[in-house]
C-alpha cells in the first residue's frame, strides 16, 4: 500500500513533499496506517488528537495510545480534550455534528498559529460511501452525490482511493497496534446504521460495490466540474455588484434554459435551502424575502438582490473640526478647503463651513429623519426622499448621513442640505468627499 500511496500524493498532491502536515489520528485503525504512511513518505508532519470525552475512560485511553505512537514515530503531538455533549446542549447540535464542528475548528486554529500548510484525515472509500448514501437518503443535488472532495481549502484526505479492507490488511501485515472505538457498533448513530445494515446488503447485490462507486464518483465530478466552469462564466454576464452585494436582473433571468437548475447553482453556497421559494421570487411581489441563515434573496422591482442578513448598526461617528482625511467603517472621507465649488457629484459635496456645527456625526438614518434637499422647495422626509429616488431596501439600509448637531448636512451618496450648500455670500468653502 506504501507505493500506491506514494504515487497517489505525487500525482494529486505534489506541493505536500515540502510541506508542513497536520495529521489527524483518532487511535482507529485509518488514521494510525495514516500516520505510519506518512512517515514512510518522510513527510514533514505532526499529529493532533481530539479527547471528545464521550465514552469515559476509553476516550483517555485512546489519548494515552496516541502519545505512544508519535514517540514510537517520533513526530510532535497535539491534544485537546473537549466537553462535546455539554458544547452539543448549547448549540443545539447532535454529538456528532457538534464533535465535528469543535475538531475542525481546533484544526484550524492549530493551523493558524502554528503555520501548518495541510491537514490531512484518513477518511477512505467506504466513509465516502456512506457519507453519499446519507446525502441520497436524506436528499441531496448532485454536489451531496460526488462525496467528500480529495480537497477542501487545506483539508486533505489522502486515503480516499484505498479501502477499509486495504487498509485494515496492511495494518495487519505491517502488525501495527491501533484502537477500536466501541461507539463505532452502535446502531443509535444514522451513519452507523448505514455502514452496518445498509453497505451489507449492497454488498451482497454488488460484491465490486467500491469499485463502481468509484467509476460513477468520477463521472459525477466531472459532470460537477462542467457546471461549476458553466456557472462561473455566466455568472458576470447575469450578477452586477453592488455596494450591498448582487443584483441580478429578473427579466435575463427568464432567458435562462434551465432556470431552477441555474438558480440552485447560483445560489447554494450563500446557505440557500428553500428552492421553491427562491424560483418563486421571479413571480413575487416586490419585498418579498427567502433568508438562508447567512443572507438573504430580496425581490425588488425589477430584480433580485443578494445580500447579507443586515446587522442593526446604531453606531455614531465623530468628526473633528481640521481632520483632513477620516477612514470610518462605511468609507473614508476627505475635507479640504476651496476657494471656488466645482460640480457637486453623488460621491462628492461642497458646503458652507461657517455653516457647520463640529464634530460633525456620521450614523445610520433613522425613522422620522428629515433635510431640505438641495434643488427642491422645503423639507422631506428620508423615508419619502428613498422612495422617490427608488432606492432599493439594501440601499436604504446602507444609507448614511452626515450630520452638523441635529441638522443633515449630507444624505451620504445622494443628496446635499440645501441649508448648508454654497452661496454668494459663503466666505469659507469646504469639499467634503466620500469614498464606500
Amino acid at each position: 500500500m506504501l507505493l500506491p500511496f506514494k504515487n497517489h500524493l505525487q500525482a494529486q498532491f505534489p506541493k505536500v513533499a515540502e510541506s508542513k502536515i497536520l495529521v489527524a489520528v483518532s487511535g482507529g485503525v485509518d488514521s494510525v496506517v495514516l500516520a505510519h504512511l506518512c512517515k514512510e513518505a518522510r513527510l514533514n508532519f505532526s499529529i493532533a488528537h481530539c479527547n471528545f470525552n464521550l465514552r469515559e475512560e476509553e476516550s483517555d485511553q485512546d489519548e494515552i495510545f496516541v502519545l505512544e505512537l508519535a514517540d514510537a514515530l517520533d513526530v510532535q503531538v497535539f491534544i485537546e480534550g473537549f466537553e462535546t455533549e455539554a458544547y452539543a446542549a448549547e448549540k443545539k447540535m447532535s454529538i456528532q455534528m457538534a464533535a465535528r464542528e469543535l475538531r475542525y475548528n481546533w484544526f484550524t486554529e492549530l493551523c493558524e498559529t502554528l503555520q501548518f500548510d495541510y491537514i490531512f484525515t484518513a477518511h477512505h472509500a467506504n466513509d465516502n460511501l456512506e457519507t453519499v448514501l446519507i446525502n441520497f437518503i436524506r436528499g441531496t443535488g448532485l454536489e451531496g452525490l460526488t462525496g467528500m472532495p480529495d480537497v477542501n481549502n487545506c483539508i486533505l484526505r489522502p486515503l480516499l482511493p484505498f479501502t477499509r479492507n486495504e487498509i485494515e490488511n496492511y495494518a495487519k501485515n505491517e502488525k501495527f497496534e491501533w484502537r477500536e472505538d466501541s461507539s463505532n457498533q452502535s446502531a443509535k448513530y444514522f451513519r452507523n446504521k448505514v455502514r452496518l445494515e445498509v453497505i451489507p446488503r449492497l454488498l451482497e447485490l454488488n460484491p465490486q460495490l467500491l469499485d463502481s462507486f468509484g467509476k460513477t464518483r468520477s463521472y459525477l465530478q466531472q459532470s460537477s466540474q462542467l457546471i461549476e466552469d458553466y456557472i462561473s462564466a455566466l455568472f458576470p454576464q447575469i450578477a452586477k455588484e453592488e455596494e450591498f452585494g448582487y443584483s441580478f436582473r429578473i427579466k435575463l433571468l427568464k432567458t435562462l434554459p434551465h432556470l431552477k437548475a441555474v438558480l440552485y447553482e447560483l445560489f447554494k453556497s450563500f446557505g440557500f435551502t428553500e428552492w421553491e421559494d427562491v424560483h418563486g421570487l421571479l413571480d413575487a411581489q416586490p419585498g418579498k424575502m427567502v433568508f438562508s441563515r447567512t443572507h438573504r434573496l430580496i425581490r425588488d422591482r425589477d430584480s433580485l438582490l443578494l445580500t447579507t442578513i443586515p446587522v442593526d448598526d446604531q453606531k455614531i461617528f465623530e468628526i473633528k473640526e481640521d481632520e483632513e482625511v477620516v477612514m470610518l467603517p462605511m468609507g473614508t472621507f476627505h475635507f479640504e478647503k476651496v476657494e471656488d465649488v466645482s460640480t457637486d457629484l453623488r460621491k462628492t459635496i461642497h458646503v458652507d463651513s461657517e455653516q457647520l456645527q463640529f464634530p460633525l456625526i456620521v450614523r445610520k438614518w433613522q425613522k422620522g429623519d428629515y433635510f431640505y434637499p438641495f434643488g427642491m422647495q422645503g423639507k422631506k422626509k428620508l423615508s419619502k426622499f428613498f422612495k422617490d429616488e427608488k432606492l432599493s431596501l439594501p440601499q436604504k439600509e446602507n444609507c448614511w448621513i452626515l450630520c452638523s448637531g441635529e441638522k443633515i448636512v449630507w444624505v451620504i451618496g445622494h443628496r446635499l442640505d440645501g441649508r448648508f450648500a454654497v452661496n454668494d455670500e459663503s466666505k469659507k468653502i469646504l469639499r467634503i468627499s466620500y469614498t464606500p
